[in-house]
């Protein structure tokens, strides 16, 4: 990585040969924790892409660019590589604040296909989505929760940004629909370290389960506090955010009762997602970060900005965009089509056993809405 304020390294200039992609992932802060695995994805994809003959020609090449400095850093870096002819495209995992920040800035001028979950609205034009939004993640799993295991008061803890809040916003909904109801909400910086006023507040509620939407290792951190509270023993976790890496940092002792919703799981025992597994040991070997739906998530941004080009064979935002209701794709989630700019796929809800995700259900994605 460079600075965006200093000149690419010379082995990354513009290049009529070389399709350049902005690769944006967390290098550092709380989504830093599974970042390593985000990039050896995309980097999976990449070569995949090449070995059938690149894209429109051309050799595709990750610059990978740091996501999880400050909002307009990261805007600022990538639109110095577009302003450059460094890159002809950007993909990549980080939260909804970098893509608000990054969208309006070069969205119109080169395609940008954002994979992380996010609380959903996203419409600027050159902007595609591969993920998660809560109508299809989290309204699903609260029904059958609160169907299953009886829960009806929530309580939420998030970090405070755009995705947690507006996420909280329609978990209100959710929870009503399902007879329940929000208990209490609390929104903490990014990089948290102390939860002993939130466990409190927790505790003095009467909440049966925590809707957790904090990232990374602040989720790890929440888990081990509030298992050494003994509060798992009383109120169930779910968490939108929730991959292999920060399970397996979270510890056994602080999963119990704990689930997660996500379009991919490593444990799924289907082909696609078991021709992943041996694609990417075959690649990284057995020591590599571990397989999850946030690393996973950047293989598919490289396969869908790839499909995305190569559909309209031009590099013209508006054409790719015309185009786009045209694409498919297929990877570990299976064939996956676009519509209004995001992927449609499967959603899973998975209970954590010690630190591995034991998927329960597929859910129902045409249950009635509020």
């Amino acid at each position: 990585m460079f600075r965006h304020d200093a000149p690419p390294p010379d082995w990354f200039t513009a290049d009529d040969s070389v399709l350049g992609v902005a690769l944006v992932f967390p290098m550092q802060g709380s989504a830093g924790i599974f970042g390593p695995t985000c990039e050896l994805c995309a980097q999976l994809a990449a070569e995949e892409i090449n070995r059938a003959g690149g894209v429109l020609g051309k050799e595709l090449r990750l610059l990978p660019v740091d996501g999880g400095t400050r909002p307009r850093e990261v805007a600022d870096h990538v639109e110095a590589l577009v302003d450059l002819g460094v890159v002809q495209g950007v993909t990549g995992w980080h939260i909804s604040s970098v893509r608000q920040a990054l969208a309006p800035r070069i969205a119109h001028r080169v395609p940008y296909v954002y994979t992380a979950l996010y609380e959903g609205g996203e419409h600027t034009a050159g902007v595609f989505l591969t993920s998660e939004t809560p109508r299809d993640q989290l309204r699903p799993a609260m029904g059958l929760l609160a169907h299953e295991r009886g829960v009806r008061r929530w309580f939420v803890v998030g970090n405070d940004y755009v995705w947690p809040r507006r996420t909280a916003r329609a978990a209100h909904a959710y929870a009503h629909a399902s007879g329940g109801s929000i208990q209490g909400e609390v929104y903490l910086p990014l990089g948290t370290h102390d939860f002993d006023a939130v466990l409190r507040r927790i505790e003095r509620s009467d909440a049966d389960a925590v809707l957790l939407l904090l990232v990374g290792s602040d989720a790890v951190r929440f888990n081990r506090a509030f298992a050494a509270a003994g509060l798992d023993a009383r109120c169930l976790r779910l968490s939108t955010l929730m991959d292999e890496n920060m399970l397996m940092a979270s510890g056994p002792t602080a999963t119990v009762d704990l689930y997660s919703t996500a379009g991919f799981f490593a444990s799924l025992a289907n082909q696609d997602a078991l021709d992943f597994h041996g694609q990417y040991a075959g690649r990284f070997g057995i020591e590599a970060p571990a397989l999850g739906s946030l690393g996973e998530s950047c293989y598919e941004g490289v396969l869908l900005l790839a499909a995305l080009i190569g559909r309209a064979r031009t590099l013209d935002v508006s054409a790719i965009g015309a185009a786009a209701e045209t694409v498919s794709y297929e990877g570990p989630r299976g064939l996956l089509h676009l519509r209004g700019r995001h992927v449609r796929q499967r959603i899973y809800l998975a209970r954590a056993d010690g630190v591995d995700f034991d998927v329960v259900a597929e859910l129902d994605l045409h249950a009635s809405r509020p």
